[in-house]
Parts: C-alpha cells; structure tokens; sequence
C-alpha cells in the first residue's frame, strides 16, 4: 500500500510538470496513424472486423482509432490485439510481430491502450462474475475457472516501468509523432455492482481499485514522456455496465444475455473515445 501511495504521488508531481511542456505537434492530412494496445483497442464485438476472419485480434472498424482516423483522414495502422499485454508491444506474439514494429520516423500520432492484461484485470471481473452468478443461480461453479489473485505493489511497479518504457521508445522509432494514452473505459460504478455485474462486494472493491491504479499508471507514464493522455476511465463515469446508458457490456445471464463481448466497450464507448480524441488533436 505504501508504494502505490508513492506512485501516486509521483503522478501529482508529474502530471503538474507536463501542463508546462511545449505545444504538441500538428498532424497533417494524410498522416500516418499507429493505434496500439489490448482489446480495449481493437473493439471485440463491434461489427465490423477490419480482418477476415477476425481471430486471433478482433479488431473493429468501429474501434475509436478506425473512427478518428476517417475523421482527421489519417492513414491508419492498426496493430491493436485482444489479449494483448506490455510484452506483445516491444516483442513479437507468436506470429504476429512487436506492435511497436509498426512505428517509423513518419509516423504522426500513436495511441496507446495498454496494462489491463497484465494484471489480469478483466480476467478477474470474468471469473469472479462467474462465481458471483452462480452462487445467485445455483449454477455448478465447476465451470467457472479460478479468480486471478490481485495485483501485487511489485507488480503494478512492474507494470509502470513497462509503460515508460514503451513511451520511451515510441519516442524513439517516432520523433514527430504525438503520442496519446488512452486508458480503460470504466465497468463497474462508483460503489456497488447490480444484475449485469455479479460481483461480491469485495470483489467489486478490488476490481474498483485495479483500474483507479491502472489509470493512474497511465497517468504517470504519459507525464513523464511529454505524452498526452486521455482519461476514458473519466470520460465515462456514469456510463459503467450497470448505468441506464452503458458504454460498457456487463456480464451474461440465463435471463438477460449479452450478444457482445462481456465486459469490453460497446460502439457508444469506442465512439465516446473517438469524440475526445477528435477534441483533444485540436488544441
């Protein structure tokens, strides 16, 4: 606990620093645009994918990269991927090469969203709901797998250099590209969980405090690099997975199933994110 008051200490410092850095580059028509990161990224579930067939990274037309680049008329690269971690960024994924492979001295923005995967942070909302609903149902918890432990101080450290240094070297491969990180779109509200979040209450907690962590790891690794940073988890307070206007799936149940990817930013959130971001090049 002590060392995550730390960071988060670090990251007042740090962000109070950036408000005086220099105004960011222009990015003109035509660009090129590299969008990285995890399936908050690539936007499973959203119709339509980019790449048939879809697997293994789903990746949407609909993701916020593909809607802001038809809005600035960028050249797009998109080598976002589900499940993708910290690692797949700076090394290759099986088949599948090193995002950060992606990037070149005429690349203009890059967007990052990353961090989540490696603290297993929808692994546990997963596997937790299953358990929560079947201790509502009755249904056999047999079939539900074992909830991931939490993040320990050692591992969200862990996380934060990874992230700096990943920032480091898009500033590196990319020297005039304005680099933004956009972090995770909120699932659960503010306290309490309901029907599309079959949480305990403890449990509820503990995914609360992964992603108010993970914001603020992104923070951080945006502050120290001169990055930009674009709060999703901020922007969609009140639009969580229990809210009356979701930008955010909840969990499936026998009376009310989810058709999209559980736990994962629906069409509104992704165009939520694209709106920002469309506001946010502009100054």
């Amino acid at each position: 606990m002590q060392s995550q008051l730390t960071l988060i200490g670090a990251i007042l410092v740090t962000v109070a620093l950036a408000a005086c850095s220099t105004t960011p580059p222009q990015i003109p028509v035509g660009a090129k645009y590299v969008a990285m990161g995890s399936s908050y990224a690539a936007g499973p579930g959203i119709p339509s994918y980019y790449e048939t067939p879809p697997a293994p990274c789903a990746r949407s037309t609909g993701n916020y990269a593909h809607q802001l680049a038809i809005r600035k008329r960028l050249q797009l690269v998109d080598v976002s991927c589900s499940s993708a971690t910290t690692a797949h960024l700076t090394g290759p994924r099986e088949a599948i090469p090193a995002q950060l492979d992606a990037l070149d001295a005429n690349t203009r923005l890059v967007t990052i969203t990353i961090g989540g995967n490696d603290v297993s942070y929808v692994g546990r909302l997963t596997a937790a709901s299953c358990v929560g609903l079947a201790e509502q149902t009755g249904a056999p918890l047999e079939k539900c797998s074992g909830v991931p432990p939490s993040p320990n101080d050692a591992g969200y450290a862990a996380l934060s250099a990874r992230m700096d240094s990943i920032a480091k070297e898009v500033r590196r491969r990319a020297p005039s590209a304005r680099l933004v990180f956009v972090d995770y779109l909120t699932v659960l509200p503010s306290t309490g969980s309901c029907a599309a979040t079959p949480l305990s209450e403890a449990e509820a907690d503990a995914d609360r405090e992964i992603a108010r962590v993970l914001a603020a790891i992104t923070v951080k690794a945006a502050a120290d690099n001169g990055a930009d940073v674009l709060q999703a988890s901020k922007l969609s307070e009140g639009h969580d997975a229990c809210s009356t206007d979701p930008w955010m799936n909840g969990y499936p149940r026998p009376e009310a199933p989810v058709a999209d990817t559980l736990y994962h930013p629906n069409i509104k959130g992704m165009t939520a994110i694209a709106d920002a971001l469309e506001k946010l090049l502009a100054k």
